[in-house]
């Protein structure tokens, strides 16, 4: 297809930051700026059987694919139009069989160098940036990177070499290195974890820690819609981190995962850093400044053992709640219960908990996270905030509290509206669970 660009909008050389995108004309909080479809997307292995592999839709009854057994499908029309890029990864999954087991990082790119062999025009996920554009930051990556991204390599040659013929290693080194940098995590409205996606044009949006546009999902398109007021000559800015935490520890994250230092009016004044950081009231004695220091230590510390520990096979569920319970102890002799840290590991221990199926303790923890997350700590119109009411109004349903569950749903939807758009189908999926309560 041509360069055709994307209505409102231009590409253009943003100061200090590169290439962006700016608008060209007013959008009003809400506004759909653009929508973009994945260059290349697959379903994380966890949720076929629940989502169609093809259009990511959430439903009962799917049909399986015949060859594999593994893939799933609304329907003939969503098998048929996922057989370009499924029928690659059919073949190598009857072949390998129970030992087939591939990153989902490596899985998206053998979808991509796919399509790159059979699509040489430009297509739709490409109005105003390539694929082939997208920053590698090869000259960036530390040892650690360079060994991951060797270890892909080595992945996609043992599980797909029978089934495709791949650009010499030099290319895929470039080709993984932009597919860390600029891949995307699409999630369903409580931000679980639904696949992996490659969307060029949403990748050429710089980032601020104040953004003025939010990406959410329906289906396998990207949708970018304001959550602020833009004007004409004014530049777009989305988000590509999570923004519950302080400067310093979203600058580390942005310069270790996106190789630059953000200096965004948010982290060159730091305005919500001490509520952020905010320490507990009416101890005896106040903490000094070292024991703060040692108490954030600890608290990144643990935040990554926790990490660590959920893949761990073995490991008990009534084990990762125990580090969250005894990781808010400890913390909790210096943080108050609004600090983001105390926030993140009550988070965790949330999770646990509607794993667990202990819907009070999950309840318990919601309840003292949706304040801070509301009113706090994330701007008006967050997904986070809105996935939290939509757990606590489920869980309040689910424990016959419809009073409760109903209002929560309704804050939900009042971030959503704006957030997803009104005719969102899960937005319609949330009105059908209130009327059913009435």
């Amino acid at each position: 297809m041509k360069t055709e660009g994307i209505e409102g909008t231009e590409r253009f050389l943003s100061p200090g930051k590169g290439r962006g995108l700016r608008a060209t004309k007013h959008f009003k909080v809400g506004d759909l700026v653009f929508a973009c479809p994945a260059y290349a997307y697959v379903l994380t292995v966890s949720e076929r059987g629940g989502h169609c592999e093809c259009c990511f839709t959430r439903r009962e009854g799917l049909s399986k694919c015949g060859k594999c057994k593994q893939a799933y499908y609304c329907n003939v029309e969503c098998q048929r139009g996922d057989w370009p890029m499924h029928k690659l990864e059919c073949s190598a999954m009857c072949a390998h069989g129970e030992n087939w087991c591939p990153s989902e990082t490596v899985r998206l790119v053998a979808r991509i160098i796919l399509k790159q062999k059979c699509q040489t025009e430009r297509t739709p996920s490409e109005r105003v940036l390539t694929l082939r554009e997208l920053e590698a930051h090869l000259d960036k990556l530390d040892n650690e990177k360079n060994e991951m991204n060797d270890t892909d390599i080595a992945a996609l040659h043992h599980f797909y070499s029978r089934h495709l013929n791949f650009p010499d290693n030099a290319a895929l080194t470039e080709l993984f290195a932009q597919v860390n940098c600029n891949g995307f995590t699409i999630e369903d409205e409580e931000l679980s974890h639904l696949g992996s996606a490659v969307f060029p044009d949403v990748a050429l949006m710089n980032h601020s820690c104040s953004p003025n546009v939010i990406v959410s999902y329906k289906g396998t398109v990207a949708e970018v819609r304001a959550v602020q007021d833009i004007s004409p000559g004014e530049e777009i800015f989305n988000s590509y981190i999570d923004l519950l935490y302080p400067t310093e520890d979203r600058i580390e994250r942005l310069r270790d995962s996106y190789f630059f230092n953000c200096d965004c009016k948010e982290c060159t004044c730091k305005s919500k850093d001490k509520a952020k950081m905010e320490i507990r009231q009416k101890l005896s004695t106040p903490p000094e400044e070292e024991e703060i220091k040692q108490m954030v230590m600890y608290a990144r510390n643990v935040i990554e053992e926790f990490r660590r520990a959920k893949h761990y096979k073995n490991i008990l569920h009534c084990e990762l709640l125990e580090i969250c319970e005894l990781s808010l102890e400890k913390m909790g002799s210096v943080f108050a219960e609004t600090n983001v840290y105390m926030l993140h590991m009550m988070y965790q221990a949330m999770g646990v908990c509607l794993y667990m199926q202990d819907w009070d303790g999950a309840m318990k923890y919601g309840e003292k996270i949706i304040q801070p997350y509301r009113y706090v700590h994330y701007p008006p119109y967050s997904l986070n905030v809105a996935s939290m009411y939509l757990k606590l109004g489920r869980l309040y349903l689910g424990l016959e509290k419809s009073t409760q569950g109903v209002k929560a749903l309704k804050k939900a939807l009042a971030i959503m509206d704006v957030a997803h758009g009104k005719d969102h189908p899960y937005i319609t999926e949330i009105k059908k669970e209130m009327e059913e309560r009435k």
